[in-house]
């Protein structure tokens, strides 16, 4: 962290991940031009392996299997078992495939029985970038919470009864898979091209909003390269595709990331205002309240290029283009003590803290639901 050198910026801490065998010669080119450093993780492999053993085929009853990470396997196996219990609450739509032909899956979650014939939807993605394996972890959370508690739960109930919600678990399935196999850090996804050795594409630089502006890459090497052309990656064209064929319904999109504890929304291409900042920016600031108060955990929460910088080519910034008016990025815990590999022993209150804030925002975004004509 950041996700590129370009974005080292003086002052500002970076997060190095750096092989065993380098580590003395790191050390003193650090002590040689005077920079402070410390260790924070020695046991990166220990905890790589800690998080791989722990993966259970089996979809277990009770929350157990949710406070563990999963394989993309294990995945396609919860998504399928999910939809076969659920079957008068759950559809799962295939919206395309990845690159490398994996499915891309969709959960759409209703309410059972609702009469309410202008229901909006919230559409919530997760694992865009392949190593931030608590983003998929909280959108199996997420569908467990609202399945359990629906009847329970005033504020669930509510957000069901006017919202259906669309859930892609795994946006990038062979970054995902590559993460288990071969590269726990890697971001992109796989694709290849003839002009270039390095593989993958940034999928959240490939959607078209000032695609491939400053904070972004025409290099294939880099970790933020935007592709050949605006979607010319088959992961993100089909989610703009299928966002395309729903936005009247669509009303509130997500995206979960790690790592860093933020609520970001648009803009991250540009350091313009959005029309609705002001909107945008209150709902941020409570979603981080409730946060802070249940949880005693710091969210910052802000427009992305002010907060974070530059990004351009964001699936978040695409969607509010597009038209749908709220629009946000969930950076999860936490803020580099682990980084990428937080333990699953942190998966709860992690995913806890996304739950209360996009709680908050659906919430505050079915207040503005007009009422059918």
């Amino acid at each position: 962290s950041p996700a590129a050198p370009e974005f080292i910026r003086e002052e500002a801490e970076v997060h190095l991940f750096v092989p065993g065998n380098s580590s003395q010669a790191v050390r003193e080119l650090l002590q040689t031009h005077g920079v402070t450093h410390a260790v924070m993780l020695a046991n990166t492999k220990e905890l790589i392996e800690m998080q791989t053993r722990n993966a259970s085929t089996d979809p277990r009853s009770g929350m157990s299997y949710y406070e563990k990470y999963h394989s993309l396997e294990d995945i396609y196996h919860w998504l399928n078992k999910t939809a076969m219990e659920n079957p008068d609450r759950i559809k799962v739509i295939l919206i395309g495939s990845s690159f490398e032909k994996r499915p891309l899956y969709v959960l759409k979650l209703s309410a059972i029985s609702t009469t309410n014939t202008n229901k909006k939807a919230i559409w919530l993605d997760c694992g865009i970038h392949a190593r931030e394996w608590i983003a998929p972890a909280f959108c199996l959370w997420f569908v467990q919470y609202s399945l359990s508690f629906y009847e329970s739960n005033r504020d669930i109930a509510t957000i069901l009864d006017n919202m259906d919600v669309y859930v892609l678990p795994v946006m990038n399935p062979d970054g995902y898979k590559y993460t288990w196999t071969t590269d726990r850090m890697w971001r992109k996804n796989r694709s290849t091209r003839e002009d270039s050795r390095c593989a993958g594409v940034d999928l959240n630089r490939n959607f078209d909003a000032n695609w491939c502006t400053e904070g972004a890459s025409h290099h294939p090497c880099s970790e933020i390269f935007c592709g050949e052309f605006p979607e010319s990656e088959p992961e993100a064209s089909a989610v703009a595709s299928f966002l395309r064929r729903n936005k009247e319904a669509v009303a509130l999109y997500v995206t979960i990331h790690s790592y860093s504890q933020m609520l970001l929304f648009p803009y991250s291409c540009t350091r313009d205002l959005t029309e609705n900042h002001a909107e945008l920016l209150s709902m941020a600031k409570e979603a981080a309240q409730k946060i802070k108060r249940y949880y005693r955990n710091n969210y910052k929460y802000g427009a992305g290029a002010e907060t974070i910088y530059l990004a351009p080519g964001g699936s978040d910034d695409w969607a509010y283009k597009l038209g749908i008016k709220y629009s946000f990025t969930f950076e999860l815990q936490d803020r580099g003590r682990y980084g990428f590999l937080l333990p699953p022993s942190e998966i709860p209150r992690a995913c806890n803290e996304a739950l209360i804030a996009l709680k908050t925002i659906a919430l505050r975004v079915v207040e503005r639901i007009p009422p059918p004509a």
